[in-house]
């Protein structure tokens, strides 16, 4: 019982309105005691007595009108100067004598005592000739089990019962409009999250931001699956073509198709070059998964960004001198050392300056930068190729993500998983990459390392 949400929030809401019709009640029940509806009974006739004798025909002297009605409502009238003398008294033989009762601001009752302490109810009203006008009364003696059945329960059985049940009714209301939009988040969530839809925004505020975590959420998962079934048939695609390769040559051995020893020879080739082919692509593979692990070994040590721009650019001059490509490392005159691993950086620029070669025409240019600012190093590859469009920019970087499946061999917009390492490996080194690229003009990569000053005198 009460283990739902629902019940739970109404419940809860059901506590807090008797909590507070609790109060509630023990401040009214407070006030009758102090205030009991005798007293205002009593009062109330105090002052309709003290109406019909100060609005006497003037031909009646005011003492035989008082007389007359104290008899007749059985009250005690008096009549004072205004320094308290007694002028009359309808009762001076029967009851002790009466001060002038004085006015209290704070008191609900007014309420005055005899010479003998004896209390009295009154109604105060002073004359037209200075003098003052009272009518009391004994004080009635209650009980409070008289209070509380005569003046309490009534009011509790038919006012508070309605507030109890009208409440618990809106009560019911707001937990339903708490509870719905998080039952169905929960009916969403049991699904399988590939055919799962984003659910409605709905209730209160803190619900509808759960709510819109929830669709991002699955949004992300669902992106995250395709991605997987994407990366998947392109490794597949990818292992396809060299596997065939080699089981086919090799058959052609077993089955001596290849009779001759430059047939032999050429099958042999075959085969080890689309074996050193699939040994790349699991190396990458093995590494994407350690960086993503954070196992990854990084040694950091102190790295002359511009000697090893330079290493970069000679590395790749005879592969750029036959693509017909030129090739050019320039860096800042002060720019100073980063603490990082030296093999990973010249991995990441290896990188970038092999894709930037197969899509620059000939006649193009590469050109690996280097700069400082008070906080950062930036290094940038930028080349005078092919561009890339702005979908592909988007996710670029996408380890799952390939722009064009056609295109084969590492290709700059996205194929294969030689960005997605490079992504890794700023990052291992609290650093940032970005891509800036217009289709037809070239395509330019920063990539941002932050670095302390100290490190630079390393």
């Amino acid at each position: 019982m009460f283990t739902s949400l629902r019940s739970r929030l109404w419940l809860s809401y059901a506590l807090i309105v008797v909590t507070a019709l609790g109060v509630v009640a023990m401040v009214l029940f407070a006030y009758l005691l102090r205030n009991p509806l005798l007293y205002r009974q009593t009062i109330q006739r105090l002052k309709s007595v003290e109406t019909i004798v100060t609005t006497r025909d003037d031909s009646r002297p005011l003492a035989a009108v008082a007389e007359n009605a104290a008899r007749t409502f059985d009250v005690r009238i008096l009549q004072y100067t205004k320094d308290g003398q007694v002028i009359f008294d309808t009762q001076p033989d029967k009851q002790p004598a009466l001060p002038l009762p004085q006015k209290r601001l704070l008191s609900r009752v007014p309420l005055a005592r005899d010479e003998n302490g004896a209390a009295w109810l009154y109604s105060f009203q002073k004359l037209s000739d200075k003098t003052i006008l009272v009518v009391a009364s004994p004080r009635p003696r209650l009980s409070i089990v008289n209070i509380f059945a005569d003046d309490f329960l009534p009011i509790i059985l038919q006012s508070g019962l309605i507030a109890l049940a009208l409440s618990l009714v809106v009560a019911f209301f707001v937990a339903r409009w708490i509870a719905d939009p998080l039952q169905k988040v929960v009916i969403a969530a049991s699904e399988d999250s590939s055919r799962s839809k984003p659910v409605e925004a709905r209730g209160p505020h803190e619900v509808r931001e759960l709510t819109r975590a929830f669709n991002a959420m699955v949004a992300r998962a669902q992106a995250s699956q395709k991605s997987q079934r994407d990366f998947v048939a392109n490794v597949s695609h990818e292992l396809k073509t060299p596997l065939t390769s080699v089981q086919g040559f090799a058959q052609a051995l077993l089955d001596g198709a290849a009779d001759t020893e430059e047939s032999r020879r050429q099958a042999a080739q075959i085969i080890y070059d689309e074996s050193a082919r699939m040994n790349r692509m699991v190396l990458d593979l093995l590494d994407l998964a350690k960086l993503d692990a954070g196992t990854a070994d990084i040694t950091m040590s102190s790295v002359n960004i511009a000697a090893l721009l330079n290493t970069i650019a000679e590395k790749f001059a005879p592969q750029s001198q036959k693509a017909g490509v030129k090739i050019m490392a320039a860096a800042d005159s002060n720019l100073p050392k980063l603490s990082a691993d030296g093999d990973r950086l010249a991995q990441v620029f290896a990188n970038l300056v092999d894709n930037a070669l197969k899509f620059t025409p000939v006649g193009g240019s590469i050109t690996l930068r280097a700069s400082a600012d008070n906080r950062e190093i930036l290094v940038s590859v930028a080349d005078t190729g092919v561009g890339i469009s702005p979908e592909a920019q988007a996710r670029i970087f996408d380890r799952f993500y390939q722009a064009d499946p056609a295109r084969k061999g590492g290709a700059k917009h996205g194929a294969g998983l030689g960005l997605a390492i490079v992504h890794e490996i700023v990052q291992a080194h609290g650093g940032r990459i970005a891509v800036r690229s217009r289709l037809g003009e070239g395509t330019t990569f920063d990539v941002f390392f932050p670095y302390n000053k100290s490190d630079s005198h390393l």
